[in-house]
């Protein structure tokens, strides 16, 4: 049920556009569930874009902070808490990179990122050494993970294009009028790797860690241990150019292994146009899997893990191939709606080109989203029309789900480009049993990303083990909750959970209580 106004979100999306079609204006943003105010709450930002050189009035658009009252209502709270400025804003990054118990915000930005240190109370001010990872160019998307095992959080960004207003080129669909320029037009730009050095601030490690290419045109990350070897790996969407798959090697090098597993190309062998990415297990497996949104003509891709180091797109055999042809996905992310316990996938759709039906009778610029169910065989089923509201097309950018009532089942945030923002509530989900977990790491980072918790589920006499991971940032510049919610469906039972932490320890939870967040403090040791 779409709940926006009744829950006191007003936020706009402003691009800044004015006819020009400065390619900034077609990508933003991002949107972010975390508890903000150390409450216990799923607070929301938006991450908002501005106006141009010569086209700014007063005041400002800003990004935008909705604290919750705690019952699924939200209060505006922008203004005072350091996030009121004006900034061309792409995506957002949460964690407590500094280990001191609150979640701090990593902005990707065009122009010089931020880095904002979160004071405990909703209140955030720049970060110590905010300058040392402030890259100045055109950054999309940005993630947290412990790149090379020493407890703390480092910070992966990608670059999107080399782009500036003096530098922009003249592209038309129709060779007339000028159009949004494909990336192609411009030449790439590397991922970064920030490591954290604690005290002494954090240390540009890219070169070293065999992440630089400037070749690059990165619109999604996702953190996966893909081939189960307990290191973290990363696997990059870019734009028009071979997706990546950084093998993680230990010590914190990586080698590129997106070609040999599968994943940089379509099955015809072209480069697809990849924004959001995210990595779960859905077929029950044990091992991670891909869902990449791709520009329209392409389909979704829906890479299931062989468990070799091998990938196969199943989206050309399936519904999910089939229904997402013609749409443009942005933001795209598994997440159990239903709380059966399997792993279904959303997808935030919506063109770059206002006027693409007119070349293009097919596509629209305003497009619904896709919500597809894992029927538990292997195959999803598309279900979006069975929420009306959910099926009503917008211009979608970010999207990130999080419990905003407490009920257990995940709601939705969608970012709409140059329009309004939407706030789902889910109504159904909660018919079913879940258990939740919330990490908070010693030796681990503070947060526990990374960590692997797995569920035994008892269900009609047998009994099954689900897993998923803590994760900072994915899907398409946006971030969900921290906290993982297991769905134990109508009748099934959790006997135990087990997590299994970035530093190697272990935590076991024998008979976890149905129906709350349980929280999981890392053993000392």
């Amino acid at each position: 049920m779409d709940v926006t106004e009744a829950a006191g979100i007003d936020f706009a999306h402003e691009n800044g556009a004015f006819g020009e079609k400065y390619l900034p204006e077609t990508m933003g943003s991002g949107v972010a569930f975390f508890d903000a105010d150390g409450d216990g709450d799923q607070d929301l930002l938006f991450v908002n874009s501005r106006r141009w050189p010569g086209h700014r009035t007063e005041p400002e658009p800003t990004a935008a902070l909705y604290l919750n009252r705690g019952d699924g209502t939200f209060e505006d709270r922008t203004a005072g808490s350091g996030l009121d400025a004006a900034l061309y804003g792409m995506g957002v990054a949460i964690a407590d990179y500094d280990a001191d118990g609150d979640q701090d915000l990593y902005l990707t930005v065009l122009g010089p990122n931020r880095l904002l240190e979160n004071t405990g109370d909703g209140v955030f001010r720049e970060a110590p050494h905010a300058a040392s990872v402030a890259d100045p160019g055109f950054s999309s998307v940005a993630t947290w993970l412990d790149a090379d095992g020493d407890g703390d959080l480092d910070l992966f960004l990608l670059n999107y294009v080399e782009w500036s207003i003096e530098e922009d080129i003249f592209c038309a669909l129709d060779g007339v009028n000028k159009s949004y320029c494909t990336p192609e037009s411009y030449n790439g730009a590397s991922a970064v790797l920030y490591r954290n050095d604690g005290a002494e601030g954090f240390t540009d490690v890219t070169r070293e860690a065999g992440l630089f290419n400037p070749r690059g045109k990165g619109l999604g990350v996702a953190v996966l241990d893909f081939d189960d070897d307990g290191l973290f790996d990363l696997a990059v969407a870019n734009d028009t150019q071979p997706n990546y798959l950084y093998r993680n090697l230990g010590g914190g090098r990586f080698e590129d292994a997106g070609v040999l597993s599968g994943i940089a190309f379509a099955e015809n062998g072209a480069a697809r146009g990849a924004m959001g990415i995210d990595a779960s297990d859905y077929d029950g497996d044990g091992m991670p899997d891909l869902v990449i949104g791709n520009f329209s003509n392409e389909m979704v891709s829906l890479y299931r893990n062989e468990g070799v180091g091998f990938f196969i797109d199943q989206a050309p055999v399936s519904e999910i191939g089939r229904n997402s042809l013609l749409t443009l996905a942005f933001g795209a992310f598994f997440f159990d709606y239903d709380l059966d316990g399997r792993q279904d996938i959303f997808v935030a759709n919506g063109h770059v080109e206002n006027d693409i039906g007119a070349v293009q009778q097919r596509v629209s610029y305003r497009q619904a989203p896709h919500l597809f169910r894992n029927r538990g065989d292997g195959g999803f089923e598309e279900v979006t029309t069975a929420s009306p509201d959910l099926a009503r097309p917008m211009v979608a950018r970010g999207a990130a789900f999080g419990d905003i009532d407490g009920d257990g089942d995940p709601d939705l945030a969608v970012s709409e480009n140059g329009g309004p923002a939407r706030l789902f509530r889910n109504d159904g989900g909660e018919r079913n049993g879940w258990v939740g977990f919330r990490l908070r790491g010693r030796n681990s980072n503070r947060d526990g990303i990374g960590a692997k918790i797995i569920l035994a589920i008892e269900d009609a006499g047998m009994t099954r083990s689900e897993t998923r991971v803590v994760k900072s940032a994915t899907g398409y510049a946006s971030q969900n909750q921290l906290e993982v919610v297991f769905g134990l469906g109508s009748g099934g039972r959790a006997v135990s959970a087990e997590v299994l932490w970035p530093s190697g320890s272990r935590s076991g939870i024998e008979a976890p209580e149905a129906r709350r967040v349980h929280v999981v403090e890392e053993p000392s040791s």
